[in-house]
C-alpha cells in the first residue's frame, strides 16, 4: 500500500531548484555597472570584439569580456548583451553632468542643507546643480554673507543625519572668510569655497563674451567696477546676462565645480 503523504519513492533525491539566470540589460552608453569579478565600477564608453570597456570616476578604462552574469548594476547580478536593434543613444545627462533621471520625483527634503552666501549663488547652483539637489530632496538657503556664520551653524544644530555644508566665495588662505570657515568646520559642517572675489568670476569669461574678468582695484566695489569696466549700467542686468550664458557645469570654472560637489557629496554621504 503506498501512503498518501508521500510520493512513490520517499528515498528519491529531491528535486533541485533551476538556477535563476541573471536579467539580460542592454548596453547603453554611460550606464554604470561593477564587475563582479573586480569590483572595478565604471560607465559603458564603448564595446568591441566580445568585451566592453568601462571608464570609472577618475578616468581609467579597462576591457571587460561579456559573460553571463559577470556584472552588477544597483547590486543585482546582471548579463550584459549587445543592442538588438539600432545604435544605442547616450544617456540625458543634467547641466552637471550626471546622468538624467526621466520622470524622477523630487525626494522630501532632507534635515541637512547647503547655505550659500548670496541670492546670485543660489542661483547658480540652481541653474547647474538644481536636478540633482531635487533627487537628493537637498535644499540650498541664503545666507547673505558669511558675518553671522557662527551663529547660524549654532541656530541649525547639525548633528548625525544634520548635516550642514557651506559654500563661501573668496575662500583663500589668511582672509576673513578662511578665519570664519575654520570657527565652524566640524564632523557635521563642511565649509568649501572658491578662490574667486565674487561668484560672476566663477563664470567663464568666455562663456559671457568677454575676453576677462575686469581686474578692480582694491577698496573699489568689484561688482559695480566690472559693470563700469565693461560699459554696463545696472549689475542687475549683469548678471541676468552671467546667469543666461550658463548652460552646463562647462561654463564654469573648475573651483566652483569642485567645492559644490564636495559639499553635496557631504550632505547626501
Amino acid at each position: 500500500m503506498r501512503s498518501r503523504d508521500y510520493g512513490p519513492d520517499v528515498l528519491a533525491p529531491a528535486a533541485r531548484p533551476r538556477p535563476v539566470r541573471p536579467p539580460e540589460v542592454e548596453l547603453e552608453r554611460d550606464l554604470v555597472v561593477e564587475d563582479v569579478a573586480t569590483g572595478f565600477c565604471g560607465a559603458v564608453v564603448g564595446s568591441e570584439n566580445g568585451g566592453v570597456t568601462l571608464e570609472d570616476r577618475h578616468g581609467i578604462r579597462r576591457v571587460f569580456p561579456l559573460e553571463p552574469g559577470a556584472f552588477l548594476i544597483e547590486g543585482a547580478r546582471v548579463t550584459l548583451v549587445r543592442p538588438r536593434r539600432g545604435t544605442p543613444a547616450p544617456a540625458a545627462r543634467t547641466a552637471s553632468g550626471s546622468v538624467a533621471v526621466p520622470r524622477h520625483r523630487a525626494r522630501v527634503a532632507r534635515a541637512s542643507r547647503i547655505y550659500v552666501e548670496g541670492l546670485h549663488d543660489a542661483a547658480l547652483v540652481e541653474r547647474v546643480w538644481g536636478d540633482d539637489l531635487r533627487i537628493e530632496g537637498v535644499v540650498v538657503e541664503s545666507l547673505d554673507g558669511v558675518d553671522d556664520l557662527p551663529s547660524v551653524v549654532a541656530g541649525f544644530r547639525p548633528g548625525p543625519g544634520r548635516r550642514l555644508g557651506v559654500l563661501v566665495d573668496h575662500l583663500v588662505p589668511g582672509s576673513k572668510e578662511s578665519r570664519i570657515a575654520a570657527s565652524v568646520a566640524g564632523d557635521h559642517v563642511l565649509v568649501t569655497g572658491h578662490p574667486y572675489i565674487d561668484i560672476w568670476q566663477a563664470v567663464k569669461p568666455a562663456s559671457v563674451g568677454i575676453p576677462r574678468w575686469p581686474e578692480i582695484p582694491r577698496g573699489q566695489p568689484w561688482k559695480e567696477g566690472v559693470c563700469q569696466a565693461l560699459g554696463v549700467e545696472d549689475p542687475a542686468q549683469m548678471w541676468r546676462r552671467i546667469l543666461a550664458s550658463v548652460d552646463s557645469y562647462t561654463d564654469l570654472e573648475v573651483g566652483l565645480l569642485g567645492a559644490v560637489e564636495r559639499l553635496i557629496d557631504f550632505v547626501t554621504g
